[in-house]
């Protein structure tokens, strides 16, 4: 037992904390590299930061983060409110709209696909460039089925490296 203890490789520490100007800088180079997509930084607790994401005049996606670390993502309509009542960003609820529930499902997904932790900000630049795919959320038809509709629902899936446009059931 002692000798695959000491074969057994040390765990890396899997949080990075980078200075806060560092995040600033990172993400407003990519606010301005989508012109499209108005990205709003604020710090509420201080070092955290929290995104609002503005792509369009199609959605909104709240975006927490630590670090440079994506925690969570909630994406909701262009006209939903993000807000709480205390004016502060509504992390917790989701969108009314069953598309937008979809599109913050993927969004998960999006945040597990793209994990290099030696390169956070390639990683946050990656997330939102797949992010951005969404701006013709309901213009582009499905990539296999070729229709705009299935089950009263636009293609909500975007393929990670071709970032391609499909149903739920066409991706397979």
């Amino acid at each position: 037992m002692g000798v695959s203890a000491k074969r057994r490789p040390k765990s890396q520490p899997t949080t990075l904390v980078l200075p806060p100007q560092y995040v600033d800088d990172v993400i407003s180079r990519i606010d301005r590299m989508f012109p499209e997509m108005s990205i709003h930084l604020s710090r509420p607790n201080g070092t955290s930061a929290m995104l609002l994401v503005t792509l369009g005049k199609v959605l909104k996606v709240i975006v927490v983060m630590r670090s440079l670390f994506i925690d969570r993502t909630i994406v909701k309509g262009y006209n939903e409110n993000v807000y709480t009542e205390g004016g502060k960003l509504d992390i917790w609820s989701k969108s009314s709209y069953q598309v937008f529930q979809k599109v913050t499902d993927h969004a998960t997904t999006a945040l597990l696909h793209y994990q290099l932790p030696q390169m956070p900000d390639v990683v946050v630049r990656s997330f939102m460039t797949w992010l951005r795919s969404y701006i013709k959320l309901f213009q582009a038809p499905c990539q296999r089925c070729g229709k705009f509709l299935q089950d009263g629902l636009p293609p909500t899936w975007r393929d990670f490296r071709t970032l391609e446009a499909f149903h739920d059931t066409c991706r397979q």
